[in-house]
């Protein structure tokens, strides 16, 4: 008997030639017991390891109950008694076949070719990673492992072997690959590879989010830019290096520096009609003056001048500072400060005629009223900030406003209407530069808007795909990673559902008491309900309730106590 087992890109397994259709694998344990077997040294686990990584919380009779019966479907799943050996102590996969597995093959091969020093031996073993390992199980912790290791041994093999895009499909944000490739075009006089280069990893960096190139790849894009010749430098080429260095200045602590690259950028920006790169600039304009506990009076500064001197690309400039304008709503009490401003701001965006000023008013407004759980004037100013967007032709901020109406539409039990505003919110916010920001956050608002369990799951793939691709804003990542883990916990997935928790909790400490600390506390209480830990999960659902009553939001404050109660009457029962 041949077998083989693929574990890069997908799963799959085959014995003789024949591949076992995915209908087979009707048990999820059966699928997990043969992806452990097959990452297992000698592809051979103590059975204790096993059900410790298949049912930790089991006690030992029950544990061992589970396993018989997962080896028992897996010899049904794949029609073949031999697949599986249960020994005693030991459980081993195919131990008398032939057996082959592609991340085995590939480790050796790799391991080999880069001790060797061959070229030629690591570009072959560059074609056998068909993948990350089990992209399926990403929250798996016996597989993290695994998979960071082979991994780090890819990126290792294609640095070896030179094989740089292939490195930047990997990981588009790969500073090494993307320097090497510029360093080459340079040499060969190809100045504009050097700034196509350029432009992809500024991209992937994603300035907006406060992250761009190192010194030494910025200096090389400025030696192409010196080349000219017969492509001159333009203005479009000469604002994005001022952004460049402007975001290392910031990253090394030069906060007044990083501003002024930015005002200079802007200016260029603005002349040359650049909206993007405006709103570029008055990002890391906005992030300076952040790093100096200045942001809130600039922008108060700025969205008058704005408003009554230059409308015409006042949308571009508040689009820039928008996400600043959202970190700081989350802050404790931070919604109840940003609503009064933005009351005033709204007052003197309407005498000035600027509907980017009172789109952006009215969103803050809508917003701030959705956090202190006033849904109908909410709504009332994020349908008229959608409009008012869609007239102004401003796609962040109507897609922004799409998705906290959605937001309403579940607080009303709406999920239909939910997932109407999600499919034309996403269309809108694939089409902004500021889709790292976005998309997540839409995300967030499918698994909460699925009718059925599958797609919860279905739209926490969707989810995972886009955090994997790095790019995306982590603080706005942090309503899908509370969305998921208690969706993950609720659809008995415990161990994925942890770990995301984990992750989420990590994160929530940038708010320093925000309500994001107060919904990390919601998912752990759902958690430990979904464990069968009710005492627990009333305290921590608690706990979580009243977090969100110090900070103003009842809606959120009345879930939680709802969710407690509903274990307190069980746990009585």
């Amino acid at each position: 008997m041949h077998v083989e087992v693929d574990l890069l890109g997908q799963f799959r397994v085959s014995i003789d030639g024949r591949a076992a259709s995915a209908a087979a694998w009707r048990r999820t344990s059966s699928v997990t017991l043969v992806k452990l077997l097959a990452l297992a040294r000698r592809h051979r686990l103590h059975r204790e390891q096993v059900m410790d990584a298949l049912w930790p919380d089991l006690e030992p009779e029950a544990a061992a109950a589970n396993l018989r019966k997962a080896v028992h479907f897996t010899r049904r799943a794949l029609g073949a008694h031999d697949i599986i050996a249960l020994d005693g102590e030991v459980v081993a996969l195919a131990p008398g076949a032939e057996l082959a597995v592609d991340a085995a093959l590939f480790e050796a091969e790799a391991t080999a070719a880069l001790q060797a020093n061959d070229r030629g031996a690591t570009e072959r073993a560059a074609r056998r990673y068909a993948g990350d390992l089990l992209p399926d199980d990403r929250y798996a912790e016996w597989a993290e492992e695994p998979r960071q290791r082979l991994r780090e041994l890819y990126v290792r093999v294609l640095e070896a072997a030179g094989l740089w895009e292939r490195l930047l499909a990997v990981d588009p944000a790969d500073e090494r690959a993307a320097r090497a490739l510029m360093q080459a075009a340079l040499e060969a006089g190809n100045r504009g590879e050097v700034v196509r280069q350029f432009e992809r990893l500024r991209e992937s960096l994603r300035v907006d989010l406060g992250v761009g190139p190192q010194a030494a790849t910025v200096a090389i894009y400025e030696k192409a830019l010196a080349l000219g010749g017969a492509q001159p430098t333009g203005i479009a080429e000469r604002v994005r290096g001022l952004l460049a260095w402007g975001i290392i200045q910031l990253n090394s602590g030069d906060f007044g520096d990083a501003g002024q690259k930015g005002a200079e950028a802007r200016t260029l920006a603005i002349a040359a009609e650049l909206g993007r790169e405006v709103g570029e600039a008055s990002a890391l304009i906005g992030l300076a003056a952040h790093m100096q506990g200045q942001w809130q009076e600039l922008f108060q500064s700025e969205f008058v001048d704005w408003v009554r001197g230059a409308p015409s690309v006042a949308s571009n400039v508040f689009d820039g500072h928008l996400c600043l304008a959202e970190f700081c709503l989350y802050r404790a009490g931070g919604h109840e400060h940003m609503a009064k401003a933005a009351r005033e701001l709204l007052g003197i965006a309407e005498a000035a005629g600027s509907v980017p000023g009172r789109v952006l008013a009215s969103l803050i407004l809508g917003e701030a009223e959705l956090f202190s759980g006033r849904l109908t004037a909410a709504e009332e100013l994020l349908t008229s900030a959608a409009q008012l967007s869609a007239t102004a032709r401003a796609p962040f901020g109507e897609a922004l406003a799409l998705h906290r109406l959605g937001e309403i539409a579940l607080a009303r039990g709406q999920k239909w209407r939910a997932g109407r505003l999600l499919q034309k919110g996403l269309r809108l916010a694939e089409s902004t530069w500021l889709a790292p920001h976005l998309l997540i956050r839409f995300q967030a608002l499918a698994v909460e808007a699925a009718a059925t369990q599958s797609q919860a799951m279905e739209a926490i793939r969707q989810g995972d795909r886009r955090l994997a691709e790095k790019c995306t804003c982590q603080p706005c990542s942090m309503g899908f990673r509370v969305a998921s883990s208690i969706a993950l916990a609720e659809a008995g997935e415990l161990d994925q559902a942890s770990r995301r928790i984990d992750e989420a909790e990590r994160l929530a400490g940038m708010w320093q008491g925000g309500p994001w600390v107060a919904a990390v506390w919601e998912a752990r209480g759902v958690h430990r309900q979904a464990r069968g830990e009710s005492d627990q999960a009333s305290a921590l659902l608690r706990e979580a309730a009243a977090r969100y009553a110090e900070l103003g939001r009842p809606r959120d404050q009345e879930r939680c106590l709802a969710r407690a109660q509903a274990v307190e009457v069980r746990l009585a029962g």
